[in-house]
């Protein structure tokens, strides 16, 4: 295994998340409604090419989260499997929320389509359906990219990385403090004490935002930091004593 390009290879996918997650936002709102924070059903307003788009790119934020893990899960294991495979779990689980996310917002442009043909009482229950699905869009972002990254690219990949050295530590800080920062903000967006998407909520998701920036910009220009888990992989593999030369 070429470590350092695998270091490298984690980064442009990190990098990958926030491009496809970001071009997929705005390219849900521009087709539905809304905002950054809140997305909204608009009768007769919806942009299927806008929708689809951003349907193609919340689908490579899938399979960028999920590389991410997988990538990295042979290099971190050395340092803890379970932990390990807890960032890997993290990451599907994040993956499924963002999935229920993008099939209610497909879902939206049925509803639309059905909602031109329609009057009456059919139109209102089509128009409840179509605000129904966007706010089980918002309440699936704010669970799993407001929630489960506190905990998996926060405490779980901060931790591996702090402990490894595989980066510079106080970059590795970030992610544990970032991680609690973000799990506390869902709880208070939660019970209402302020919204997501308000100027608290940034402030609160900013040292998270910072420390995958970070990670992703540092691998993939320029890969890992030296250390005993990489020399590891380096070291000449021991001879098996049933295969010595007598």
């Amino acid at each position: 295994m070429d470590i350092q390009k695998t270091a490298r290879l984690f980064g442009w996918l990190f990098i990958a998340t926030f491009v496809t997650s970001i071009g997929a936002k705005i390219l849900f709102v521009n087709g539905l409604g809304g905002s950054f924070s809140e997305l909204r059903f608009i009768p007769g307003a919806v942009s299927e090419t806008s929708v689809y788009l951003g349907a193609i790119l919340e689908f490579g934020l899938i399979a960028a989260n999920i590389a991410t893990a997988v990538v990295l899960y042979p290099i971190v294991k050395r340092l803890s499997e379970k932990l390990a495979l807890g960032y890997v779990t993290a990451r599907i689980v994040e993956s499924a929320f963002i999935l229920v996310g993008l099939m209610s917002v497909i879902s939206m442009v049925s509803v639309s389509d059905a909602l031109s043909g329609a009057t009456g009482a059919e139109a209102t229950a089509l128009a409840v359906q179509g605000s129904s699905l966007a706010a089980t869009y918002d309440w699936a972002f704010l669970f799993g990219p407001g929630l489960v990254v506190g905990f998996g690219n926060g405490l779980m990949l901060g931790y591996l990385m702090y402990r490894s050295g595989l980066v510079p530590r106080r970059m590795a800080m970030l992610g544990l403090i970032g991680g609690p920062m973000l799990i506390a903000s869902f709880v208070l967006i939660l019970f209402g004490v302020y919204e997501n998407g308000s100027g608290p909520a940034f402030l609160m998701a900013l040292p998270e935002i910072v420390w995958e920036g970070s990670l992703g910009i540092y691998l993939a220009w320029k890969g890992f930091k030296t250390t005993r888990i990489i020399s590891l992989d380096t070291r000449a593999p021991a001879v098996e004593p049933s295969m010595a030369t007598v």
